[in-house]
């Protein structure tokens, strides 16, 4: 397993992430054994949120059972909306964090994110608020989930005009599968930096060292090797209502299809190849999975030592014909 430092982050993460929005932690049920086996992969670093269900509860439960907490790097989410209520307010983000610490059962965070944006709200506020906390040696890194690179510039500016800490880190969307349409809806939405709409985005988090830690990185399962690309009506019945709204679109199907060739080359599967076109992109970017079954989190793992040439890398992301 690959190991990378981030600022304000005094432990290493794993190139791959753990999302702990599965099942089984979702609604709080003893995860321990998954994961041991997901630790034991090398995999170090675990992504939930406040709006995970009871995900920071199961979390919590394995950190205290193994006593590990000071081994692994954990990423929260606060300030989701609720009923259709914004969040993205002083008093929702305190609120979430310290609800984060109770039910994770640790007296800080590794990372911390703000899940949602509301592009009309200043972010000085907010900004300042995760100093207070990350002064305090409560978090760590800190920054948003579905913000997007301008926002983010935005709160740093800020943070630089008071001389206050920046963001350092980001959660949107980043993957070979496009994400098309909004999966969820509702208020600002989902932020993704996929796809050629996205080059300029792309662009400013590599110019500006800001690591990407990229979501529904396998499509939310469209390029996890449980449908085929040439099954499009196939796929629909397979995958959730919100990947087919956000990923089941004729450009993904032929960047599928274009997944399977090289995996059937190269020997290896679907997600290992999709996985290994995001770790080989000229910004720092780790990808987050999830998986019910740790032998699906094993082969994971593997794409690590899949090195694509760049010629490789395009053609998937049908940025030209193969030579």
């Amino acid at each position: 397993m690959k190991y990378q430092k981030i600022k304000n982050v005094e432990k290493p993460l794993s190139k791959i992430i753990f999302g702990c929005a599965i099942p089984v932690m979702i609604q709080g049920e003893d995860a321990d054994e998954l994961l041991d086996e997901v630790y034991a992969q090398g995999i170090t670093t675990f992504d939930t949120a406040e709006n995970y269900g009871l995900s920071e509860a199961s979390l919590g439960h394995w950190l205290k059972n193994r006593g590990n907490r000071e081994k692994v790097v954990i990423i929260s989410k606060g300030c989701h909306p609720y009923d259709g209520r914004d969040r993205v307010t002083p008093e929702d983000l305190k609120h979430d964090i310290e609800q984060s610490f109770e039910r994770l059962g640790t007296d800080y965070i590794d990372i911390y994110l703000m899940h949602r944006d509301n592009p009309m709200v200043d972010p000085g506020p907010m900004v300042e608020i995760l100093n207070e906390y990350h002064k305090a040696g409560r978090i760590g890194a800190f920054g948003g989930s579905n913000w997007t690179h301008q926002r983010i510039a935005e709160a740093n500016a800020y943070a630089s005009k008071y001389g206050l800490v920046p963001f350092t880190v980001s959660s949107p969307n980043f993957g070979l599968c496009n994400q098309i349409d909004d999966p969820w809806g509702g208020g600002p939405g989902c932020v993704t930096i996929s796809g050629p709409a996205n080059e300029e985005a792309r662009a400013w988090y590599r110019d500006n060292h800001i690591p990407v830690l990229a979501y529904s990185s396998l499509g939310r399962g469209m390029f996890a090797g449980i449908v085929k690309s040439n099954d499009i009506e196939g796929a629909k019945k397979i995958l959730d209502p919100f990947a087919v709204k956000g990923y089941c679109y004729p450009e993904n199907f032929e960047r599928l299809a274009r997944a399977e060739q090289l995996a059937a080359e190269k020997n290896c599967s679907v997600p290992q190849i999709a996985l290994a076109w995001i770790m080989n992109q000229d910004f720092e970017v780790f990808p987050l999975v999830s998986a019910k079954k740790a032998s699906r989190i094993v082969s994971n793992v593997q794409a690590l030592d899949i090195t694509l040439t760049k010629d490789e890398a395009e053609w998937l992301d049908l940025r030209r014909d193969r030579r």
